[in-house]
């Protein structure tokens, strides 16, 4: 699953080598035609003819062997789709040519155990009332990928993140932990409707998840929704027809290995890609019924989570979500857009906290040169009765106290790819929202250098 490039360049080798066995038979047969040719030189000719044929239909046989290897592994990618890991899911580009690649494979080869990684270590400075008033070099993302077979279709999966952007504790933590269970419906003879996984991995809700490692983003800000999360339970995914579909049911709570209620977080999401240049999807997901001892959400929104904005008195809160998002691959332009609606509720006895929150994103990246691109992304979180809307400010502030009604960010970036592997990008976003008393909320722009890698 993740030695694609080096099976790739032993199909490329054979297929120059079968182009370039034939070159001594010509030669031969230039210098059979310049002098008359005796019966032991034509059978020598012959002989050599037979073991050129040889030689070609064995090296014939090695391609598509090859062929068969490389073909089933992209079947395993492409069945992945319906709930790809971020890693696995990189932007696509509107341009057919890659980018040079100048590692001979992505990942480390240890037995059947494949180690692979990414990070990315940047440069943040923002205003007083921003996440980095002091100019700050850090960390931003390291993450390390351990994927090995178990038995037959049965693999083990695991994401390990050394560093995050969403805290500065540099510990090690378990981002995804899983067995997938693939291809189980070539029982009845379809090898990719039905798939399955058990432990912990990303919620499938929304697309902007599968892109937003440091790698992949075109930009280094998310959206101000930014929803993503990992959680422990079940999920099954595939292809139906034309539709990739994937179905969890999860704890929903605070990341954590134990849940403290009885009720499960359910989110699914299915897509389609009706033209080359149009990709769609729609996102469905209730977090279930959170106990408030729990603190929050699996799923993170707005750079916070949802949790309780009830009195003493509640005890339970939940959140219900829908999406939809849109890619257009154009002639060296990529537009993502995506716009969705959750519902927040609690049981405080002493309040109504009921309330609708909308938000929107739009992104555009376009590539000047091979390798040189701008990127541009409007992003907004509307909450007319007001939320915990981080954005680019103090969670402590935001994310547990003031209510925000309105969040706006407007991200402009340059990037440079040097290969698929490493990317050097700047950016500078505006962030600016008002707070359910009219509070102004400005003074939290951010500047940002970045280089991202893989390997």
């Amino acid at each position: 699953m993740m030695g694609m490039p080096y099976k790739r360049t032993a199909l490329l080798g054979c297929a120059f080598a079968l182009l370039v066995l034939p070159g001594p038979f010509a030669l031969a047969r230039e210098d059979a035609d310049s002098a008359p040719m005796t019966r032991k030189e034509f059978l020598q000719l012959l002989q050599q003819n037979q073991q050129l044929q040889q030689q070609v239909q064995q090296q014939q046989q090695t391609i598509e062997s090859l062929s068969k290897k490389v073909s089933a592994l992209e079947s395993r990618n492409a069945q992945t789709t319906g709930n790809p890991s971020p890693q696995t899911a990189a932007s696509t580009r509107p341009e057919e040519q890659p980018l040079p690649d100048t590692t001979s494979s992505s990942t480390f080869h240890f037995g059947k155990l494949d180690i692979g990684g990414e990070g990315g270590v940047a440069f943040f400075k923002s205003p007083p009332s921003g996440q980095f008033p002091h100019s700050t070099f850090r960390i931003d993302e390291a993450r390390l990928f351990l994927d090995a077979p178990i038995w037959g279709d049965i693999y083990f999966y695991s994401e390990l993140d050394l560093a995050q952007r969403e805290t500065t504790s540099l510990a090690l933590n378990v981002g995804e932990l899983y067995l997938d269970f693939e291809s189980i419906s070539k029982l009845w003879g379809n090898e990719e409707m039905l798939n399955a996984r058990a432990g912990r991995f990303y919620i499938p809700f929304g697309e902007e998840y599968q892109y937003r490692f440091a790698i992949d983003n075109p930009l280094i800000s998310h959206s101000v929704s930014d929803i993503w999360g990992t959680d422990d339970g079940v999920e099954i995914y595939g292809k139906l027809g034309p539709a990739h579909y994937a179905v969890a049911v999860q704890n929903g709570g605070e990341v954590t290995s134990q849940s403290l209620q009885g009720d499960k977080s359910v989110s699914g999401r299915i897509g389609a890609d009706p033209t080359k240049w149009l990709h769609v999807s729609a996102s469905a997901m209730r977090t279930g019924e959170l106990n408030v001892k729990n603190g929050t959400s699996a799923i993170w929104f707005g750079n916070g989570w949802f949790h309780s904005i009830g009195s003493h008195s509640t005890t339970s809160f939940h959140a219900n979500l829908v999406e939809g998002d849109a890619v257009f691959r154009l002639p060296s332009t990529l537009i993502r857009a995506a716009g969705g609606y959750v519902n927040y509720n609690d049981n405080d006895p002493l309040a109504n906290n009921n309330r609708d929150i909308y938000y929107y994103y739009l992104e555009a990246t376009h590539d000047w040169t091979h390798s040189l691109y701008s990127a541009v992304r409007w992003s907004q979180v509307l909450a007319h009765k007001g939320y915990t809307i981080v954005g680019a400010g103090n969670m402590a502030e935001y994310g547990f106290q003031e209510l925000t009604k309105d969040y706006w960010r407007l991200s402009l970036g340059l990037g440079y790819r040097f290969s698929q592997n490493m990317v050097v990008k700047g950016e500078y976003s505006f962030n600016q929202g008002s707070e359910i008393d009219g509070t102004f909320r400005d003074e939290e722009n951010q500047f940002a250098l970045e280089a991202a890698f893989k390997f």
